[in-house]
């Protein structure tokens, strides 16, 4: 389980590295999704991709932090849910929605497993 959670916990990190600098360098597919097709702003772009970057390195950090990893898990799992609600409600279907589905799982997994590998290392 501990090495599950970690090696998910650097997949996490590495994507969402990459899916924020896509955001915050304005690669022109985002801005065109974001404004066009999800009906949201550019600031709201750039601020999805520093909270992707930021919560990336707090995974990163988390492998010598253990407290953070719950946290920036935590925040990639609204991340993803707000994500998944995105592509549905701007009509793209759950085929789109696939991608954020399972990050927003893989997220979850991450969160509840450190979440028990914690509780197990303190009652032993």
């Amino acid at each position: 389980m501990k090495w599950t959670v970690r090696i998910l916990q650097g997949l996490l990190a590495i994507g969402f590295l990459l899916f924020g600098f896509m955001k915050v360098s304005a690669n022109p597919m985002q801005v065109d999704a974001f404004t066009n097709v999800y009906g949201y702003g550019t600031g709201f772009m750039y601020v999805v991709g520093i909270v992707e970057i930021i919560s990336a390195i707090g995974l990163v950090i988390g492998f010598w932090k253990k407290n953070l990893v719950a946290v920036f898990s935590g925040i990639l799992t609204v991340v993803m849910a707000g994500a998944v609600f995105t592509h549905l409600i701007a009509g793209q279907g759950f085929g789109v929605a696939m991608m954020p589905f399972i990050l927003l799982i893989l997220a979850i997994i991450v969160f509840v497993g450190h979440r028990k590998i914690m509780k197990t290392t303190k009652t032993v």
